[in-house]
């Protein structure tokens, strides 16, 4: 499995977290109870840390990296889809991040808001809660509705239900934590 340390950095995967055999995190990551990583997901923490928050899923081929000064934190129950790319940002709790966008360094996702597939948000943006951004680069479409929201957190347990489905947890040259 890809867990692996760098330097005196190592992943911290919570008991009842899933993380796939073909996923590779990196260094400096937590990924809380109830989290996902998926196959084919890569999450580098060498420079800063990167938090998984409980329940949050991140599926296969998404990429995060936490550079130098820009720490990473996928909000609880956040999905970050297919092939996404969070370079230094925070996700807000219950947020979408869809199939191959882009969110920059120093972004914030607000809760519960959509960033669109293919959508690419600028560095230092600040997107509101329940917010709809799509294009590139990014643009506030609407207001994401409170029955979007809800279809989100349904996605996201039914993930985690897939997740206990696939295996508990997997642990190698990691902590455990509680």
């Amino acid at each position: 499995m890809g867990l692996k340390s760098f330097g005196d950095k190592s992943p911290q995967v919570a008991e009842g977290a899933y993380v796939n055999n073909d996923a590779i995190v990196i260094g400096d990551v937590v990924v809380e109870a109830g989290a996902s990583v998926w196959p084919g997901a890569i999450i580098r923490a060498d420079s800063e840390q990167v938090v998984v928050k409980k329940g949050a899923a991140v599926l296969d081929k998404a990429f995060i990296e936490a550079p130098k000064g820009h720490p990473v934190e996928v909000g609880e129950g956040a999905l970050i889809s297919h092939g996404a790319i969070l370079h230094g940002c925070v996700i807000g709790k219950g947020a979408l991040v869809g199939i191959r966008a882009n969110i920059l360094e120093g972004v914030t996702v607000g809760e519960c808001s959509v960033v669109g597939a293919g959508a690419v948000v600028r560095a230092g943006t600040k997107v509101e809660p329940y917010s709809m951004l799509v294009g590139v680069p990014a643009k506030l479409k609407r207001k994401v509705t409170q029955e979007e929201a809800d279809s989100i957190a349904c996605e996201v347990e039914q993930l985690g239900c897939k997740a206990q489905e696939y295996g508990a947890y997997f642990v190698f040259k990691a902590e455990v934590i509680e």
